[in-house]
């Protein structure tokens, strides 16, 4: 297949949401890899958020601190698939926004209405510089980027989502943790926004029984119903070959 040139291409915008564990942090990298088109992880910045809270010293259970903070955060995220990268202010925090502490506390970021609507507009806005970009969340489809070219909800059983996140957590944490952290959290975000069910006109996608590449092509497929011509002649892919097939990504998270 012939390259995509993000240059020459048409302009695409591809919103992809799903609960924790669905794959759609590893399925979205590698479809904007194949489209050529940059990669938006919009939880990034509500971890960001919570992390920053956390060093500073922010009282989370403080509505008008936690948002205080999110309007003066100095927060830098890639957009490249291949080279992810968070940093505020001078620090590079990309690993340390997945350690367990900011997990556990990022739904209150997430569910602080103001600054949602902060973050909505600041992602909306480097959406709109990107010619072709692939924006993964929990409400792209819905509120960031309703006229997407393509909506796709990513979604997995909630057993299979259980066991990616084992996976990915070495088999370190116990069963009843692991429903709490997936269960647990989705229950506390889908107070503000429903990433369950796919809304009027959002395709929808099931990894249950897919490896990656398998999901990949699925999405691929599901983004070329929906868009046409828009999405070009992907580059061809084959994430068995890396030794990367299953649905977490190179960082092991299985979001």
């Amino acid at each position: 297949m012939t390259e995509v040139n993000a240059q020459e291409s048409p302009r695409l915008v591809v919103a992809v949401d799903g609960p924790s564990g669905s794959g759609k942090s590893s399925v979205s990298k590698e479809v904007a890899r194949r489209l050529g088109a940059a990669y938006l992880d919009t939880g990034a910045m509500y971890r960001a958020v919570a992390w920053h809270c956390a060093n500073s010293q922010v009282d989370l259970t403080d509505p008008e601190a936690v948002l205080a903070a999110a309007q003066g955060i100095e927060l830098v995220i890639s957009v490249d698939p291949d080279a992810e990268r968070v940093v505020v202010g001078t620090e590079d925090i990309t690993q340390a926004i997945r350690e367990p502490e900011v997990t556990a506390v990022v739904s209150t970021v997430a569910t602080n209405m103001p600054v949602r609507q902060l973050l909505v507009e600041r992602q909306r806005q480097m959406m709109d510089t990107h010619r072709r970009i692939v924006a993964e969340g929990r409400d792209i489809t819905t509120v960031v980027a309703p006229d997407a070219d393509a909506r796709v909800l990513l979604t997995a059983s909630a057993e299979a989502r259980m066991a990616r996140r084992g996976i990915q957590l070495g088999g370190t944490v116990g069963e009843k943790d692991l429903k709490e952290q997936i269960s647990g959290r989705d229950a506390k975000d889908s107070t503000v926004v429903d990433f369950m069910t796919p809304a009027d006109g959002v395709g929808l996608v099931d990894s249950t029984e897919l490896d990656l590449e398998q999901t990949v092509t699925a999405m691929l497929g599901e983004i070329e119903r929906q868009a046409g011509a828009a999405v070009g002649n992907p580059l061809e892919g084959n994430a068995a070959a890396t030794g990367q097939n299953d649905l977490t990504d190179s960082e092991g998270r299985a979001e």
